[in-house]
């Protein structure tokens, strides 16, 4: 482990264990109901009013989850909130499970997660909500579940737009990997369906081979080596989740490689990345604007006010000429 993960997996220690000893573009145009700041600075103000207390669970630790901690570390820092804010330091979902079972338990007063697995965790979604705690989805949607809305874009538009990208930038043929993150994690599986179907209907590009690194960046960057070595004339690489965007730029600083590098997520690293040339466009779904998104709906929830059921944060392509 790199000294850098170290000191993350070390932030999210210390934040998983003072939560439990004390007993962390374009605007989000679909959300319709999201408050106004002066209706929020109101209802948060009273004096005497205890401090809300909100949970963020996050699927693993990565940079573009960091971006979006200190959004809202920001946002409930304006509004007496307190955030607990926990991850596994590599995709797990019985850690997931566990995490939203012991914020239960606390009795929080709202829950933002990043379901690993919309299905498996539909159950202690419905468990936190009969418990009068709200519960809103992130980046991958758990739409079995009770939860209270959806922060994020289309997980299916955002693959075809990858595809799009990747059609302009090749000419319509070629040859290209694609690197993907949790095989049971719904945005994922949306992405790379929306890629393969837009493909399938509009280009002659031909998908070499797919991947999945269920979120471990170690498998992401062996995977990646392993599908160059056995394919050195591909066209582009596409990845679908953070983990592999930030991999892939790992691996092209090794190789030195100049074919195309489509990434998602953008973060400083990856802006720096395409900067140097390591990636040549980044498809975003607004991730800087979660973690505002995320306490503005907890806020409105626990004050018993309706929300959007979707707040859509769209799709942008970062590096495109207009």
């Amino acid at each position: 482990m790199t000294s850098s993960r170290r000191r993350i997996r070390y932030v999210f220690i210390l934040l998983l264990a003072a939560g439990f000893i004390l007993g962390g573009c374009s605007r989000s145009s679909g959300a319709t109901n999201t408050p106004s700041e002066e209706a929020l600075d109101s209802s948060s103000s009273q004096s005497g009013e205890p401090p809300l207390t909100f949970g963020i669970i996050y699927p693993m630790v990565n940079a573009t989850y960091e971006m979006i901690t200190g959004k809202a570390e920001a946002v409930a820092k304006k509004h007496n909130v307190e955030l607990l804010v926990q991850a596994p330091d590599e995709a797990n979902l019985e850690q997931q499970i566990r995490i939203m079972e012991m914020m239960i338990k606390r009795g929080v007063d709202g829950i933002a997660i990043a379901p690993a697995d919309s299905l498996a965790l539909t159950s202690v979604i419905n468990k936190a909500v009969s418990r009068g705690i709200p519960v809103v989805c992130f980046e991958s949607d758990s739409p079995a579940s009770s939860r209270e809305a959806f922060i994020g874009a289309d997980n299916r538009a955002t693959g075809a737009t990858i595809g799009q990208t990747v059609e302009r930038l090749l000419g319509g043929k070629g040859m290209i990997l694609v690197e993907s993150g949790m095989s049971r994690m719904r945005g994922t599986q949306e992405r790379l369906r929306g890629l393969q179907d837009y493909l399938a209907e509009h280009t002659e590009i031909d998908v070499l081979e797919i991947r999945h690194n269920d979120g471990s960046e170690d498998s992401a960057a062996l995977q990646l080596e392993q599908m160059i070595s056995a394919h050195p004339h591909f066209s582009a690489l596409v990845s679908l989740d953070y983990v592999s965007s930030s991999s892939s730029v790992l691996v092209w600083k090794a190789k030195g490689l100049t074919r195309y590098n489509i990434a998602l997520g953008l973060t400083p690293s990856l802006k720096q990345a395409m900067d140097n040339g390591q990636i040549t466009r980044v498809i975003s779904q607004n991730e800087q604007n979660w973690g505002e998104d995320i306490i503005n709906t907890l806020l409105l929830r626990a004050k018993g006010i309706a929300v959007a059921k979707w707040i859509n944060t769209e799709i942008t392509i970062i590096g495109e000429q207009p």
